[in-house]
């Protein structure tokens, strides 16, 4: 059944593994909730993150994850309630460059080659810059790149561009960094291969990480937790923890743990499907 009305408390957890490291931004929401005119997206709720831990939201489309991506991003404000990233508002964390968004689509500039494009958060309002970052060029070589990096996003694929922005995204050494379905564009060979690249690279650059997604395999392979959204307006109806061994290879979607994490998150969806339907 879903929680009763009023604030839906999902409680904190620690990232699974010491791989990553500590590092990364804390986030709380308080009784945080949003609604544009009429139309209540979110309703309220309470949900505290872990630094360092990585952590998704799986929904039905339109349910308000994106919305709730904003409004950790500090890009929409609440309606009611508070949100804090490191005990500051996240705009404030956005404004000194502690928060990078990855979103769906790639968002590469047409004119600026994928070296460009790679720095393009670092060449944006420069006094801001953190005093230490990874380097954009090292990093697309992380990714595979390096050899790319005169070339212009109309000479790239779909998944390459994506990388560019997972560079761009990493290039800050944000604390906290926001994905919204960075992969939902990808046919399924490729999305699997990102997700395998994006596990890497928060190995060498840990961060607290809130990744929206609709599959289910790419949420228990990457996340310590993973967040069931309802339909909008979105409350959190289940909080799964993913106790899988860090660091995780493509064979572990062969475990029959992870088959089994898989099937419990199935079952939340089409619970909160059903009530929702019945309510």
């Amino acid at each position: 059944m879903l929680p009763a009305a009023g604030p839906q408390r999902a409680v904190e957890s620690a990232p699974m593994g010491d791989e990553r490291g500590a590092g990364g931004a804390g986030v709380e929401l308080a009784a945080v909730a949003k609604a544009f005119g009429r139309l209540q997206v979110v309703q309220p709720l309470d949900l505290t993150i872990a630094p360092g831990s990585f952590v998704s939201v799986v929904g039905p489309s339109g349910c308000g994850k994106s919305t709730l991506v904003r409004l950790v991003a500090g890009l929409e404000a609440p309606s009611s309630g508070s949100v804090r990233v490191d005990g500051a508002p996240p705009a404030e964390r956005r404004r000194a460059k502690e928060i990078a968004v990855v979103p769906q689509q790639p968002g590469l500039l047409p004119w600026r080659d994928v070296a460009a494009n790679a720095s393009l958060l670092l060449d944006v309002d420069r006094r801001r810059n953190p005093a230490s970052h990874p380097d954009p060029a090292a990093l697309l070589d992380e990714v595979g790149l390096g050899e790319f990096a005169r070339r212009y996003p109309h000479e790239l694929s779909g998944g390459m561009q994506q990388r560019v922005a997972l560079v761009r995204g990493f290039s800050l050494g944000a604390p906290l960094v926001l994905m919204d379905e960075p992969f939902a564009a990808l046919d399924e060979i490729t999305r699997a291969d990102m997700r395998r690249l994006l596990a890497r690279m928060l190995q060498r650059h840990p961060a607290t990480v809130v990744f929206v997604t609709h599959s289910i395999a790419e949420a228990v392979f990457l996340s310590d937790r993973v967040l069931v959204s309802s339909p909008r307006p979105a409350t959190i109806v289940a909080d799964v923890p993913v106790d899988l061994p860090r660091p995780r290879h493509e064979d572990v979607e062969d475990a029959p743990a992870f088959t089994a994490l898989c099937t419990e998150l199935r079952h939340h969806l089409r619970a909160a499907m059903r009530q929702r339907a019945a309510g």
